[in-house]
């Protein structure tokens, strides 16, 4: 139980850093949740700062999930039927850190980048098939929601269709984790029906007006 409890708020601490809000304090001295949507990810990130920082931040939360069950799968490797019991709960953790961290008052990211990180670590071929679904939508979309939004429904499929070793565990993580990404984005479902939502690309719309009045926007930091 002990090891359990470690394991888990080590993979829970680990998700919650936030580095999109790091980022953007440290490099350009502002709060990124007082800018458009006021999200700490990754798309967030790159209104603020620019592509580079938007990119980085990507980068580093994948990592930082992915880190979470690597660490996790040398305390307890992997099965015959696939990733460790632990190592999917890891995952969560590590998701549920992003999205509700401890340090913004849990007030998080979507999840999505981090989840790429945790999938990749549990089952590659299914991170890399998601992964095509979404450059598919927003290729032809341009809305990097309805990509992370559809990318998360196909990862359970996914599993199902790709993963040989798979456990009642792992299809349970693995689909808790979808769930909770796409719940973080029920406001860009909301707009994806209205046809508000904005694409990528655009400039700051209607889509981030209605998120600045949804939320308690930040004092920004005196430079």
């Amino acid at each position: 139980m002990t090891l359990w409890l470690l394991t888990l708020a080590t993979a829970y601490l680990l998700g919650s850093i936030p580095f999109g809000y790091l980022l953007v304090r440290l490099l350009r001295k502002e709060d990124v949740r007082a800018v458009g949507s006021g999200n700490i990810g990754a798309t967030n990130v790159a209104r603020a700062g620019g592509t580079s920082l938007g990119l980085l931040t990507l980068l580093c939360d994948a990592l930082k999930g992915y880190l979470s069950v690597f660490l996790t799968t040398h305390i307890a490797p992997p099965a015959a039927h696939g990733p460790s019991t632990l190592a999917v709960c890891a995952a969560v953790a590590a998701v549920t850190g992003h999205i509700f961290p401890v340090w913004l008052r849990f007030r998080g990211g979507k999840g999505i980048a981090t989840a790429l990180g945790v999938f990749l670590a549990l089952t590659p071929m299914v991170a890399l098939a998601a992964t095509g679904v979404f450059a598919f939508v927003v290729a032809i979309t341009r809305y990097v929601s309805l990509g992370s939004v559809l990318a998360a429904f196909s990862i359970p499929l996914f599993a199902l269709l790709l993963q040989q070793q798979r456990s009642n565990a792992l299809l349970a993580g693995l689909s808790a984790i979808a769930m909770l990404t796409v719940a973080k984005h029920q406001a860009n479902i909301r707009r994806l029906l209205r046809g508000t939502e904005n694409r990528l690309g655009s400039k700051k719309s209607a889509a981030a007006a209605e998120d600045g009045k949804a939320r308690t926007t930040p004092k920004r930091a005196e430079p």
